[in-house]
């Protein structure tokens, strides 16, 4: 009886937290998806029953195609080169040499930095007229003039992409070097006595213990990269002629700038649901990977 009381009063005292769940995230989803299957205008009358035809044109609308290719790849390669430097400036910071601590302080700053703070500092870094990049570049004789970084649809992305990892692999870095203060230092030991090399020891005694906290931050950083807005609206707008586009973006663009909140509803739940998928997918492998630890 005690625990059927216990329980009870558990569901009583997280009725408050759940009344403003419900009201915050559950009735806008219920009327997102609502939404979704009328052809509402942003400003007029609510639109008629459509069925699942914001969805069929969606899917196979050039623009959403296209879109999808240029967010996967914005995704895929920011991620990469994040998680990659993230370690890389792990294992620096886990050494001990003079102005460690400092030096670990100093990487937080990006990622503190509000992201509309960063974006606007990156879009004056590779500013064509008077942009330090192109100082650099042509006081060191590497190019004979100044480009339009963020204006031109090769290096564009480029431009995000580094302007991106910038700002979030501290992240990466930080729970790294979390995961490397747990490596136990008599296997590491252990480890230099048998002969084994740097490579050696960071494959097999460091990378199973980052294993774990790596996946929880490609998962992190995955589904942000994948939904990622603001970074590219105040940098590129989506150019130039939607090079850099994302699908927030273009659901930015279906909702408000063209008016179609039907349209623009039923791409934020593709979102939505392939970020779940991508959680899902994540979800899996580290089960798997905790599983065959175990």
């Amino acid at each position: 009886m005690s625990g059927t009381w216990m329980t009870t009063r558990a569901w009583l005292l997280m009725l408050p937290l759940l009344a403003v769940m419900v009201a915050v995230i559950g009735w806008p989803l219920i009327d997102t998806i609502g939404l979704s299957f009328t052809d509402a205008k942003l400003v007029g009358t609510s639109g008629s029953f459509v069925g699942v035809d914001n969805y069929v044109k969606m899917v196979s609308s050039t623009n959403f195609q296209r879109t999808l290719w240029t967010t996967a790849q914005f995704a895929v390669v920011s991620v990469a080169a994040e998680m990659v430097i993230g370690v890389l400036a792990a294992l620096l910071l886990n050494q001990r040499f003079r102005g460690r601590t400092v030096l670990r302080a100093l990487m937080i700053l990006p990622w503190a930095l509000p992201t509309v703070v960063n974006a606007t500092l990156w879009r004056l870094i590779y500013n064509p007229e008077y942009g330090a990049l192109n100082a650099a570049l042509t006081q060191l004789g590497l190019m004979d003039a100044y480009r339009s970084w963020l204006g031109e649809p090769g290096t564009a992305m480029i431009a995000l992409i580094v302007a991106d990892c910038w700002k979030n692999f501290p992240l990466v870095a930080l729970i790294a070097l979390a995961a490397l203060q747990s490596v136990p230092r008599d296997i590491v030991a252990a480890s230099l006595v048998d002969g084994a090399g740097p490579f050696n020891r960071f494959r097999f005694v460091t990378l199973p213990y980052l294993a774990g906290p790596l996946m929880v931050a490609l998962v992190l950083r995955t589904i942000e990269a994948f939904k990622v807005f603001d970074i590219i609206w105040v940098m590129t707008r989506g150019g130039p002629a939607n090079s850099t586009r994302s699908l927030s973006i273009l659901v930015y663009q279906e909702a408000f700038s063209f008016q179609r909140a039907g349209s623009g509803a039923s791409l934020a739940l593709m979102i939505t649901l392939l970020v779940m998928l991508l959680a899902a997918a994540y979800a899996g492998i580290v089960r798997k990977t905790a599983g065959s630890a175990a």
